[in-house]
């Protein structure tokens, strides 16, 4: 696949998918006789899981760490597990710090409302 095609698939833009090799997220993709990148199935495999990664907000060095053990091969299957261990653990409480502040913005968001419905009632006795 090219380059297009794939950051067409993975919803990534071109400058992206050139970035995260030159910074070694993924390997040096191969390249035709033209030069042309030449994306394959394990490569767009590996750009979803970096995309998903990055959603999540692991950091780039965080991710790299994690891409070289995986070249390494299945020595490393054990640190790559703690990776994603660390990284599940920051995610999750990330996600009841976020919990928390979409509660107090609900409760901020209810007050606004009591105000505007007890400002409209006294509003229409007024005008009684």
């Amino acid at each position: 696949m090219t380059i297009a095609e794939v950051s067409k698939r993975v919803g990534l833009s071109s400058d992206t998918l050139r970035y995260y090799e030159r910074v070694g997220l993924i390997p040096k993709i191969k390249r035709n006789k033209n030069g042309i990148r030449e994306y394959t199935e394990e490569d767009c495999i590996k750009i979803e899981f970096i995309k998903c990664m990055r959603k999540a907000g692991l950091p780039i060095n965080v991710l790299k760490e994690y891409m070289a053990l995986l070249q390494q091969g299945d020595t490393t299957t054990e640190a790559r597990k703690q990776i994603l261990i660390e990284q599940r653990y920051q995610l999750a409480e990330k996600i009841e710090e976020m919990k928390e502040t979409l509660a107090y913005l609900d409760r901020k968001i209810e007050l606004y409302e009591e105000r505007l419905s007890k400002a409209e009632k006294e509003l229409k006795a007024a005008q009684l």
